[in-house]
């Protein structure tokens, strides 16, 4: 397993160095894309001359600041074959769709394949074919290197995957040991998992590189249910005091998701995620029945007791992964509890859970047991999401470890019909707020007489007194266990 010890990192001052080779040797500064058009190193603007401002179009501009383009740009530059192209491929300007200078693309191909893309600014006289050739020669070192690095991270993906399924005891010690070793020196840091979930599909070139996660160090999908998916992502952090890599790596695995769900045309987030038809990449891509009544309620206030053959992306909407991104950029504190989440009518989005970090490797098993608890209680209730942490989930760190087939509460099972789902989402606020009559009333705008026949109608179907303590508890645990 040593092949796999060099991670994603120890390659960008490899591909640095072979970009700024091309650059020499053309004279202009390239960039560097893999095939799903993620920047990976880019040539500095090297001249004493004042900056062309033709140089800084807005798609080269937004490629350079957020590492990647949008769907619609990677649609518009392969409508020109650079997907089939075994040489340089000259695309003109087109100011309309915000490219206002041409370029020369250099297909990074590996076996055959196109791995990548070399980009450059067409300038005059431009570079003569003995260059091209040569750069061309250089973009094949990179396609080597490319292909290098997938390996790596499959075999990554494959060590993780296996520890994250085995069965406890000597299993899961193994397949920690190789995913140790896979690592390398790095696998004795703090790390944490994420868990995103549903995940759209079990097909490893479905999911983003991890090197455009951020402090990724390793992902793959694993089922979740009987028939879903998830998708883990171990997270490289600085101390395990420190949850801002976290929070910021499960933000834009939440875009890829949405994008992802939106490209099957399901929405999952505060706005529908949709994919680009237009050729111009400049854009942005992108009844319940009530049981209320006046009757009064007996007795006072109850007490206060987250290459060219792979599929393409859709635009990702700016929803909830976009949020929490940036909310953790502008350092909001709370970010994790964002709550402009995925929309609530039929499927709400996907979310994610965090585990507890730990140092080594060691208690991965538990750690992904948290993460998928989180994520389980951000699912089910969209108040903690889009990104929980398990530290932050409150009764459903105990109710996410009961077996799924455990059977609901006999108490609780009238209340949770649909016929009274008002009366059931009454006694949960009721009990969300301490049993205190003025908030629960708030909460719902009702008034506090419907609040007092409500809570009777609970009490009659349940046959609990929401005075006794002991029956509060069991009627919080069971809607809330219901909710998952």
């Amino acid at each position: 397993m040593g092949e796999n010890a060099r991670v994603a990192a120890d390659y960008k001052g490899d591909y640095q160095e072979l970009v700024d080779e091309i650059s020499e040797l053309l004279g202009a500064p390239a960039t560097l894309e893999n095939r799903d058009f993620e920047l990976l190193a880019f040539g500095t603007y090297d001249s004493d001359d004042e900056l062309d401002a033709s140089a800084l179009d807005p798609v080269r501009t937004r490629s350079i600041l957020t590492r990647r383009s949008t769907a619609g740009v990677r649609t518009w530059f392969e409508g020109f074959g650079i997907t089939r192209a075994t040489g340089p491929v000259r695309i003109p300007p087109s100011p309309e769709a915000g490219v206002y200078r041409g370029r020369i693309c250099l297909p990074v191909r590996h076996r055959g394949v196109v791995v990548g893309y070399v980009w450059l600014l067409e300038n005059e006289p431009g570079p003569t074919d003995a260059q091209l050739d040569a750069a061309m020669r250089v973009a094949g070192r990179i396609g080597a290197l490319l292909a290098d690095e997938a390996e790596a991270g499959a075999g990554l993906s494959r060590e993780l995957r296996a520890v994250l399924t085995a069965e406890g005891g000597w299993q899961r010690d193994m397949a920690v040991a190789e995913l140790r070793t896979a690592l390398g020196p790095r696998a004795d840091g703090p790390h944490t998992l994420i868990c995103v979930a549903p995940w759209p599909s079990p097909d490893p070139d479905d999911a983003p590189s991890a090197r455009s996660v951020p402090h990724a160090a390793a992902l793959c999908t694993i089922p979740w249910g009987a028939a879903a998916q998830s998708l883990a992502v171990l997270v490289r952090l600085r101390s395990t005091a420190v949850g801002a890599p976290a929070l910021a790596a499960a933000g834009r695995v939440l875009e890829e998701a949405e994008g992802a769900w939106g490209a099957l045309g399901v929405r999952g987030g505060t706005e529908a995620a949709t994919t680009e038809g237009s050729p111009a990449p400049s854009g942005s891509g992108t009844g319940t029945r009530s049981d209320s009544g006046t009757g009064a309620r007996g007795g006072s206030d109850k007490g206060a007791g987250g290459a060219s053959g792979k599929r393409t992306r859709a635009a990702v909407p700016r929803g909830a992964g976009a949020a929490v991104a940036a909310a953790v950029a502008a350092g909001v504190a709370g970010a994790s509890r964002y709550t402009g989440g995925p929309g609530t009518a039929g499927f709400g989005g996907p979310a994610a859970g965090i585990g507890d970090p730990r140092v080594g490797l060691a208690e991965l098993g538990a750690v992904w047991q948290e993460a998928r608890a989180a994520a389980q209680a951000a699912l089910a209730e969209r108040r903690l999401g889009p990104v929980a942490q398990w530290r932050g989930i409150g009764p459903y760190r105990l109710l996410t470890a009961l077996p799924p087939e455990s059977a609901q509460d006999p108490a609780a099972g009238p209340l949770l019909s649909p016929a009274h789902r008002e009366l059931a989402r009454t006694a949960e606020v009721y009990l969300d707020c301490a049993g205190q009559a003025g908030r629960t009333a708030s909460e719902l705008g009702i008034h506090r007489q419907t609040l007092y026949y409500r809570l009777n109608r609970v009490e009659q179907l349940t046959g609990l007194d929401l005075d006794d303590g002991e029956d509060r508890l069991l009627l919080h645990m069971a809607l809330k266990r219901a909710r998952l």
